[in-house]
């Protein structure tokens, strides 16, 4: 199922640019994001990842890892195609460096994530393994739904959002790990084809927001 994605800005002869994270990719029709799951076609942005969860597991949440939360529960957790950094270092680059479309993978739909979390007797859901955030609009669905049946929401994030979207999100999310790479910028720059300061922002956000954040780094 293809979902057209929030967050982007129609420019001239079908091309558009992608307005979810600081890279703001500009792709002319048949172009595919950084993320490798945002797509133009035929001139409107469309996610290839909406429903097509690449791995699903019960975790234990300290996996996550969050250790200051929910402790010693196990957490419903998902995680899609996808990735809008490309750090050399990734243990997880198997899904994260590739595009969503190279996956075969049955659509799983929010209600149907939200009904299994419910089953499995985890009290949270967790969006995680690759960067769920590329994955927005499967994110924010679910997510809405779940706190509407009393799960929590947990994101492993890289933070790499802008603050529009991340803000739009907040409400739904309970706790979030971000993965802080480095406090140099020409370390992101040089490593992860990204920048520190969108990071860090996300970080003061989510802390006004009332998040739950514990930070890797």
């Amino acid at each position: 199922m293809l979902k057209e994605a929030q967050f982007y800005k129609k420019l001239k002869n079908e091309i558009i640019q992608c307005k979810l994270c600081p890279q703001f990719c500009v792709l002319k029709n048949g172009e595919i994001g950084k993320c490798k799951v945002r797509k133009n076609i035929n001139g409107k942005l469309y996610s290839l990842s909406y429903g097509k969860p690449v791995s699903i597991n019960f975790d234990p949440i300290e996996k996550k890892p969050l250790y200051y939360f929910l402790p010693k529960t196990f957490t419903f957790s998902i995680g899609m195609a996808g990735c809008n950094l490309s750090c050399g270092w990734c243990q997880n680059w198997d899904i994260s460096q590739r595009n969503a479309e190279e996956f075969e993978v049955d659509y799983i739909s929010p209600d149907k994530i939200v009904e299994e979390a419910l089953k499995s007797g985890c009290p949270s859901i967790s969006y995680t393994y690759s960067e769920p955030l590329v994955s927005y609009e499967y994110i924010f669905d679910t997510a809405k739904l779940a706190k509407q049946k009393g799960l929590k929401n947990i994101l492993v994030t890289n933070g790499f959002i802008n603050k529009e979207p991340f803000e739009k999100l907040a409400p739904f999310i309970d706790a979030m790990n971000i993965d802080l790479k480095s406090f140099n910028e020409k370390t992101y720059s040089r490593f992860c084809n990204a920048k520190l300061a969108p990071v860090l922002e996300t970080i003061k956000t989510a802390y006004k927001k009332g998040i739950h954040i514990e930070i890797t780094t």
